[in-house]
């Protein structure tokens, strides 16, 4: 019998690293692990590495390759010896939203991003983060005694950072170049097109770094990662394994997708996402849809929203449901009646409402009902994707099916609701670990020296039968809410 060659995935995604161990010729998941992270947005990535070691542990004998796909846009600076010099400030983090304000307007508006970088930032992007510890260090100076012990040492935690930066990583550069036995220091750290294209200053378009924009942002240049190929190999581990080059989550998951031509994955993590493979590079000066790169060499234009399965957990907890009864609530409702409710709970990156707060809208005795409540939750999640798959289609996306995926796609309203509300069939992946799974197929890939990734087959299965609904009424009360609210909603909440 032929002995597996045996490669590893890796996802460090905001929750949780996760381990997969594939046979490289058909993806066929051998070994498996998982840790979980803290529950913060600004976390020290030593945090990862532990997860990592217990993830990993009894896992590796016998890989011969292995990739890191990493949660996106998180900012990790170093110091000349490689040390960590502030806490990874992540994606989710929404602190330095006056400092995308303030960026956006310095270099001409959001048109000039959008032509530099192919996107407009938002306060997910890792150079805003830099503006944004650039100004806490600025502010440390004035902090006094009279401040309190505990504010005056971050204070001097975050000028100090700013100090002694000497590189700016994103948390799967990090990752790669820590398990890299041959390397030290800040020198050989990698990245590649699929991760840093969500920088704000890297371009897709011309492949290229724009390092006018990092000095922008923090006032000096610092080291940045050489961008790798997509089947480099970058290193290779104390135990002997080649290291791909890795990507961000979103290129992984769409390798681990095989996503094709036509085909949109919407996802509905933590956070929810829209992308799909292109061949070409888009720009929207709207904000809308961010021009990210793919792990292959293409493009991966994508939309992401703060807000999607914890909407419905959180729904659920207001109504004193379990998630299951939630759901059977929420399917089984005649409708909403008009409810609207806009989830932007966590505030929200698209639309770029990083203040805002959820809203309901239509509240009357016929419609303060659990169902209907719950049937508003799944439809005002829906309504936010379908606007991120519309300003997909906006770019010259085509949008044939959806692959629906994430913990949130497990929801049989979600399944039933979602073809009305998208417009378009949709498709239900099996459940796996794609971010991990995509990363092991570029460890594969990397491996065999080919021109193209392995084809790996990606099971379907059936989702819920779709329900007839008013999908137009649905998407025009959501609409109408968000215009009218939205000045209220772009205001910081007291």
């Amino acid at each position: 019998m032929t002995e597996l060659r045996l490669v590893a995935g890796v996802d460090c995604s905001t929750q949780a690293t996760k381990v997969l161990v594939c046979d490289a010729e058909t993806g066929a998941v051998v070994r498996e692990g998982r840790a979980p992270h803290p529950d913060a947005t600004q976390v020290d990535p030593a945090e990862w590495w532990k997860a990592w070691e217990t993830a990993s542990d009894g896992l590796l004998d016998g890989v011969q390759a292995i990739a890191i796909g990493g949660q996106q846009h998180g900012m990790v600076l170093l110091d000349e010896a490689g040390e960590v010099v502030h806490p990874a400030v992540l994606w989710n983090d929404t602190s330095s939203a006056d400092a995308t304000t303030e960026l956006l307007a310095e270099l001409g508006g959001p048109e000039a991003w959008a032509e530099a970088i192919g996107s407009v930032p938002v306060p997910s992007f890792t150079v805003t983060k830099l503006r944004w510890i650039r100004d806490e260090a600025a502010r440390a100076e004035a902090v006094g005694a009279a401040e309190g012990a505990a504010v005056a040492d971050v204070a001097a935690m975050r000028r100090d950072a700013a100090r002694r930066a000497a590189a700016v990583l994103l948390p799967h550069d990090w990752m790669t170049h820590k398990l890299a036995a041959d390397r030290s220091g800040i020198e050989g750290i990698t990245t590649d097109r699929g991760d840093v294209s969500g920088t704000g200053w890297w371009s897709p378009t011309t492949n290229s770094y724009r390092t006018d924009l990092v000095e922008l942002a923090f006032g000096r240049q610092l080291q940045l990662p050489r961008v790798a190929g997509p089947a480099e190999i970058v290193g290779q581990t104390a135990f002997g394994a080649a290291i791909a080059a890795g990507t961000g989550d979103n290129a992984a998951a769409a390798l681990g997708l095989d996503l094709q031509p036509g085909d949109v994955a919407v996802s509905l993590g933590t956070s929810g996402t829209a992308f799909a493979r292109s061949a070409h590079p888009t720009k929207d000066a709207t904000g809308l849809v961010a021009a990210f790169a793919d792990a292959t060499g293409e493009y991966l234009p994508l939309v992401c929203t703060l807000n999607a399965a914890r909407v419905m957990s959180a729904t659920a907890q207001m109504l004193g449901l379990e998630l299951s009864a939630f759901d059977e609530a929420a399917i089984t409702s005649p409708g909403s009646n008009g409810l609207v409710l806009l989830p932007f709970l966590d505030g929200e990156r698209t639309p770029d409402l990083p203040h805002s707060t959820g809203l309901i809208y239509g509240l009357t005795r016929a419609t303060m009902q659990p169902a209907t409540m719950a049937r508003a939750a799944v439809e005002g999640l829906l309504c936010g994707l379908a606007d991120a798959v519309d300003a997909l289609r906006d770019q010259g996306v085509p949008v044939q099916r959806v692959l629906l995926l994430g913990g949130g796609a497990r929801s049989r309203a979600v399944q039933a609701l979602a073809p009305a509300l998208l417009g378009a069939e949709v498709v239900l992946p099996e459940p796996a670990e794609y971010v991990a799974l995509g990363a092991a197929r570029q460890a594969a890939w990397a491996l065999s020296g080919a021109a193209t990734p392995p084809t790996w087959q990606v099971p379907l299965g059936k989702p819920e039968p779709g329900i007839t609904v008013d999908a137009a009424t649905i998407r025009a009360n959501y609409e109408q809410v968000l215009t009218n609210t939205r000045p209220l909603l772009s205001q910081p909440y007291n």
